[in-house]
C-alpha cells in the first residue's frame, strides 16, 4: 500500500471533498481522483461514495488503520533523521498542562527551549513524529505504576515525580473542611470534564470500579487556571495534583484518601537524544 495514496485518502475522507483535499495537499483535483482510484484498485474495494463524499464500510475500516500506520512511518522517518542529524543546541519539549512540575521546570536549560503545552494523548505522538525532542506526560496511577500511554511507536519512558492528588471544590462546599475524601463518596457528585487539563474522568471511573462521575460542564482547553476558576465558582469538582490545586482563591483542595492514587509524571523520549535534550533527559531520568 503506497503511503502517499493513503495520505490522500485520509485527507479526502477528513475533508469530505476531493477539491478541498487537493488544495490542502497541493495536488490537482485530477491527481487526487487518480490516487483514490489507484488505492481502491490496490485494495480491491470501493473506499468512498462520491455524492456525497463519504467513506464506505471498507473505507471506515481503512481509516481505523490509517492513523497508526502513517504515524509509524512518520516516527521511523524522525528516528532515522535524529540519528543522522548534527546535535542541536536547542530543545523542543512537549508537555501536558500539569506535567511541567517544578522539578522539571528547574531542570530546563537557561536558553534555547521551546515549550509546547498540548493534550496528554498528543505528547507521545509529538515525540514519535519528531516535532518534539522530549515529552513530559502525566496521569493518575497507583504508586510506582507506569502510565498507560498510547502505543504510537517504540518510546522510552522514565518516572520523574509522583505527588498526592486533591479534589478541588468551592471553599463553601459541605466537604471543603474534610481532612480527606474517599473517591467512592464522590461518584454521584457533579464534575468538570476537562480531559486535557484535569485528571480524566474515565480514570476516576476505572479507579472506582463502576459508573458515576457525571460531567456538569466540559472544558476543552489546556489552561489550568481556567479549570481551577470553574471549580472555585461551583461548576463541578475536579481532581488535580496537589501542586496545581493548592492556593486557588475561593477553593479548597482536599486530599484524596482512598484509594491511594498519585499524580505521576513521566519523561518520554524516542531513540537516543542528543545535545540539550540529552542533558535534560539525564537529569530527569535520574529522578525516576
Amino acid at each position: 500500500m503506497d503511503p502517499h495514496l493513503l495520505r490522500t485518502y485520509v485527507a479526502v475522507a477528513r475533508l469530505a471533498s476531493f477539491s478541498a483535499a487537493a488544495r490542502a495537499l497541493g495536488y490537482t483535483q485530477s491527481a487526487v481522483s487518480q490516487h483514490i482510484a489507484a488505492l481502491e484498485q490496490d485494495l480491491g474495494a470501493p473506499l468512498l461514495t462520491r455524492r456525497p463524499v463519504a467513506p464506505t464500510a471498507a473505507g471506515e475500516r481503512l481509516l481505523e488503520h490509517a492513523g497508526p500506520l502513517l504515524l509509524r512511518l512518520d516516527a521511523a522517518r524522525a528516528d532515522v533523521a535524529r540519528m543522522a542529524a548534527v546535535p542541536a543546541h536547542g530543545l523542543t519539549l512537549a508537555a501536558s498542562p500539569t506535567a511541567l512540575v517544578p522539578v522539571a521546570a528547574a531542570a530546563l536549560p537557561p536558553a534555547g527551549v521551546t515549550l509546547r503545552v498540548i493534550a496528554r494523548d498528543e505528547v507521545p505522538t509529538a515525540v514519535a513524529a519528531g516535532s518534539a525532542d522530549l515529552g513530559l506526560v502525566d496521569g493518575l496511577a497507583a504508586p510506582s505504576d507506569p502510565l498507560r500511554l498510547p502505543d504510537v511507536a517504540p518510546l522510552t519512558t522514565y518516572g520523574v515525580l509522583e505527588e498526592p492528588v486533591c479534589v478541588l471544590l468551592p471553599a463553601g462546599h459541605p466537604l471543603a473542611r474534610r481532612a480527606g475524601l474517599r473517591l467512592g463518596d464522590l461518584a454521584d457528585a457533579r464534575w468538570i470534564d476537562a480531559p486535557d487539563t484535569g485528571l480524566p474522568l474515565p480514570a476516576l471511573r476505572a479507579a472506582h470500579g463502576g459508573p458515576g462521575f457525571r460531567p456538569a460542564l466540559r472544558y476543552d482547553g489546556t489552561d489550568v487556571r481556567v479549570l481551577t476558576a470553574l471549580a472555585a465558582a461551583g461548576h463541578g469538582l475536579t481532581l488535580l495534583p496537589r501542586s496545581a490545586a493548592a492556593g486557588v482563591p475561593g477553593a479548597a483542595a482536599v486530599p484524596l484518601a482512598t484509594p491511594h492514587l498519585v499524580h505521576r509524571v513521566e519523561l518520554v523520549q524516542s531513540g537516543t537524544p542528543t545535545g540539550a535534550a540529552a542533558a535534560l533527559a539525564r537529569v530527569l531520568s535520574a529522578r525516576g
